[in-house]
């Protein structure tokens, strides 16, 4: 069974382009988010990396950590971080962690208990469904996953988006509603009263007897 939304994010002990984490322990007191691709060196992965790299500022704003994870030993991510860089122009200063045993990957639930082989000849089709994000929380909980397939390349604004309302809504009894961006308008969720509603928002706008919308608490 793959790992579901509150579930507590496995933690491991790997080796990365950093040296040995112990992943809980890297995450701390913040937000991660784990990218992991089917192998180094393709196409579509590499632009998603050097996309991460130019976007690590706008994370580490937010709290937030990136970590990324391949199927493939870390000496080859040492000589793909050039090439990403060579394509980008970032430079990939976030961890890759090396998984050659793929323990990782099966711990995550993004390949079969029975998968095998060396890695060096296991092909990006027999790593397919090794490409998900997830955004995991100060308490180690896993509160996004999404999987995408190899030939589309993941929107990281979406991630970025997504991780806004994340820690939004986990300081305040909101949600957010479809296409919100910081700054947008949120919901006020059933486990707030009305008289409680207008005592910490200042009021709603009730469009629906169920739907309350207000400003973004500040």
């Amino acid at each position: 069974m793959g790992l579901r939304i509150n579930d507590t994010a496995p933690d491991f002990t790997a080796d990365s382009t950093e040296g040995e984490i112990r992943f809980h322990d890297w995450i701390g007191d913040g937000y991660a988010v784990l990218f992991s691709h089917p192998k180094d060196f393709t196409p579509v992965c590499t632009t998603e990396l050097g996309m991460m790299a130019g976007m690590a500022d706008a994370f580490a704003e937010r709290n937030a950590k990136i970590i990324g994870v391949s199927v493939d030993p870390v000496d080859d991510h040492h000589k793909w971080k050039s090439d990403i860089h060579s394509y980008t122009g970032n430079s990939v200063a976030y961890p890759m962690i090396g998984d050659p045993e793929m323990k990782v990957a099966k711990l995550y639930d993004m390949l079969p208990a029975e998968a095998d082989g060396d890695p060096q000849s296991r092909t990006p089709a027999d790593n397919a469904t090794v490409r998900t994000v997830f955004i995991i929380g100060p308490d180690k909980k896993v509160k996004l996953s999404m999987t995408y397939p190899m030939t589309t390349g993941r929107n990281f604004d979406e991630i970025l988006r997504a991780l806004d309302s994340i820690r939004l809504t986990a300081e305040h009894k909101v949600a957010t509603p479809a296409g919100w961006t910081r700054g947008d308008d949120v919901i006020i969720t059933g486990a707030v009263s009305d008289e409680e509603a207008r005592e910490k928002f200042g009021g709603f706008d009730q469009k629906l007897p169920y739907l309350r919308t207000t400003k973004q608490p500040g």
